[in-house]
């Protein structure tokens, strides 16, 4: 108990001390009352759905699952519990006050705060969906801070395990039953052509195109919120994965043709383009505009089973770890965060591999030399008639691979980041 008073003590001192002198006079702490019980009375009348003064457990459970959180009869009524002090199974405004007052934390606020997934982890692919910021983010600014952090993370990262990265591509183009690429004799090929600086090719617009899909994500994943929301702008699990996919598939057909170029200059030979214009320019000239957007189609479907998958498995273990863990704080913790993010991003991709596959073997099809175009269908039925099923996951094991160093990076990155850009925790 006196472990949980000194926390909640410091937790109100930080809280308080707005002038930042490491005291909390008379003037701030009649402050940080008045503010903090506005703020609850706000939460307050939020959970209060039929507005009679009271919360009952089926109120916390919707609210909660107007957040994405779903909650079993039994933790709802244990939630409540923890909160009624007259034991009638509902709270009314002053129970919830007196229990809430001196702790600056708020449970759904921080649950929002503390499981950031796609902002912070940065796998090297952009079909995640969005993550959710408080209102509090939204209003003073930090949003975009975090998003610049998450930006910067992405570089670092990708830049990290470009070379696994070209590998994967590599094998999902050139690797065959009938010539195998090993990760040992596939890097030594590429050291072989073009040294050691080819590892990285296609690195820089991977990198540049960072910037330009967050920015349309984030904006238009807001906007496609606003459009399918119901009761007065909150968000359903399913709408949040509509919304999101939407955002995705937005952002991807706006700098779609940046894929197309990362997959033609990570598999180019040396001296065949000497950078990102003069790839884009090649391809214009001898393919005509209609190249930049080939192997569209299964990119967008795609991101169908990779961000459903992604958020169904991370909203499943966040839940799991809430329901089991969370005591006076939502926040997981960095091994918890990088496990849940780790685990749900590589059963995302594991679901939508086979279509990143054959995307990549569309956008790489006028390099290969003797090539013809063929649609979606035809590669498909072509790969599988020739190398089976698991043809369809060529280059699975350099992806993998690069998932723990991408993740770990992007979160030391992030975290460096933040503190640069003084967002506190």
């Amino acid at each position: 108990l006196s472990t949980v008073f000194v926390s909640l003590l410091q937790k109100m001192f930080a809280s308080g001390d707005t002038d930042k002198d490491e005291g909390l006079d008379f003037e701030e702490f009649s402050k940080y009352l008045k503010e903090h019980e506005k703020k609850l009375r706000l939460t307050f009348k939020s959970l209060d759905k039929n507005q009679d003064g009271r919360i009952d457990a089926k109120e916390i459970q919707q609210s909660l699952k107007d957040l994405g959180l779903n909650l079993t009869d039994r933790d709802a009524e244990k939630i409540l519990h923890s909160i009624d002090a007259d034991g009638t199974m509902t709270v009314d405004w002053n129970e919830w006050k007196e229990h809430f007052l001196f702790n600056p934390a708020d449970n759904l606020q921080e649950i929002i705060r503390y499981w950031k997934h796609s902002t912070v982890l940065d796998i090297g692919d952009s079909l995640t969906i969005p993550d959710e910021f408080t209102e509090e983010e939204k209003t003073t600014g930090i949003w975009w801070k975090q998003l610049v952090a998450g930006g910067m993370a992405g570089v670092v990262s990708r830049t990290g395990t470009a070379p696994l990265d070209r590998m994967k591509v590599f094998m999902q183009v050139h690797s065959s039953k009938s010539n195998k690429i090993s990760l040992v004799d596939g890097f030594k090929q590429m050291i072989k052509e073009g040294g050691v600086a080819s590892l990285w090719r296609g690195n820089g617009v991977n990198v540049i195109k960072i910037a330009p899909e967050t920015a349309i994500k984030f904006m238009a994943y807001e906007q496609y919120k606003k459009l399918l929301a119901k009761d007065g702008g909150k968000i359903q699990s399913h709408e949040r994965f509509m919304a999101g996919s939407l955002a995705g598939a937005t952002a991807q057909t706006a700098i779609y043709p940046m894929e197309v170029m990362k997959t033609r200059l990570t598999l180019r030979k040396t001296g065949q383009y000497s950078g990102m214009f003069d790839c884009a320019k090649k391809i214009l000239k001898k393919e005509g505009l209609k190249a930049f957007y080939k192997g569209y189609v299964p990119n967008i479907l795609g991101i169908i089973p990779y961000a459903g998958i992604d958020l169904a498995v991370y909203e499943t273990l966040k839940n799991a770890w809430l329901s089991r863990y969370a005591k006076d704080t939502a926040n997981p913790g960095v091994l918890v965060l990088l496990g849940c993010g780790t685990i749900s991003s590589t059963c995302g991709q594991l679901a939508s591999y086979p279509l990143a596959l054959v995307r990549t073997r569309m956008q790489a099809q006028a390099s290969m030399e003797g090539s013809e175009p063929v649609s979606m269908s035809k590669l498909v039925k072509k790969v599988m008639q020739k190398e089976g099923f698991f043809g369809l996951y060529r280059g699975i094991l350099p992806n993998f691979m690069k998932v723990i160093p991408a993740v770990s990076i992007s979160y030391v990155v992030y975290e460096y980041m933040r503190s640069g850009l003084g967002i506190s925790k």
